[in-house]
């Protein structure tokens, strides 16, 4: 059972709670919060995690049993005021029908209209790739033979292994290793699956409907070993700033 955080007044203590989602099934993340943070500012920073609107965001307090302990109808209070306990889940429930978040086309991108032409009607188009590659190809018939080889950055992987934290560039994304090695829908050589920290990623780990890996929507991304660093590198916490 999670034990009691002292909530005196002028406080920095934080807590640490689980957190889950009314659309979004998959979506599944810990995140530690002070206690002096309000309800409203827990709202815009969820946001960022999870897509829902701050003015369509509803949250629920649940204990580690399941069972629910208050609504944090009031958006002024700090977090504290709610008794918050480690291990905690606080339920995101968005209220709006329109939202990203809804129809479940985040997590089943099946659901989502594909455009589709027929291969006669793309044909009879100019411009196309297909014919730019035909005419270069006429031209240069080794043009769009591969440049890289099966074991391009290989090397680059030899420490990198499943689950060690890691750091990527461009824009120093932190998050933990979920993949090494060769991935057939993608170009040749070697490729890093990366869960990001948040959701700043482009799918769920599965790249061309191929799977390489499973974390929760747009937090997951394949990149080149050579924008990768592992090491000590724990998670941000975004919520710092409203700390005292």
């Amino acid at each position: 059972m999670a034990s009691r955080l002292q909530q005196l007044p002028g406080d920095d203590e934080a807590v640490l709670l689980r957190l889950s989602h009314s659309n979004l099934k998959t979506f599944s993340s810990e995140i530690r919060l002070s206690l002096q943070t309000t309800v409203e500012s827990v709202k815009e920073k969820l946001w960022r995690k999870c897509g829902t609107s701050v003015d369509s965001m509803c949250l629920e307090l649940y204990d580690d049993a399941g069972s629910k302990v208050s609504s944090l109808d009031d958006s002024s209070r700090p977090l504290g005021f709610y008794s918050p306990l480690d291990g905690y889940r606080l339920h995101i429930i968005d209220l709006d029908p329109s939202s990203v978040t809804s129809g479940g086309w985040l997590e089943d991108t099946s659901l989502v209209e594909k455009y589709k032409i027929s291969d006669e009607a793309y044909d009879k188009l100019d411009g196309t790739f297909k014919k730019f590659k035909e005419k270069i190809t006429s031209q240069n018939p080794s043009a769009f033979e591969p440049k890289i080889t099966d074991n391009y950055m290989e090397d680059l992987c030899t420490n990198v292994k499943v689950g060690d934290r890691c750091e990527v560039e461009p824009g120093a994304k932190r998050g933990v290793i979920k993949f090494v090695g060769k991935a057939e829908s993608l170009a040749p050589g070697f490729w890093i699956g990366v869960q990001y920290d948040e959701p700043l990623g482009k799918h769920d780990g599965m790249v061309k409907g191929t799977r390489y890996f499973e974390c929760p929507p747009l937090h997951g991304a394949m990149v080149r070993p050579d924008k990768v660093k592992v090491g000590d590198y724990p998670e941000r916490d975004i919520f710092e700033e409203d700390e005292i």
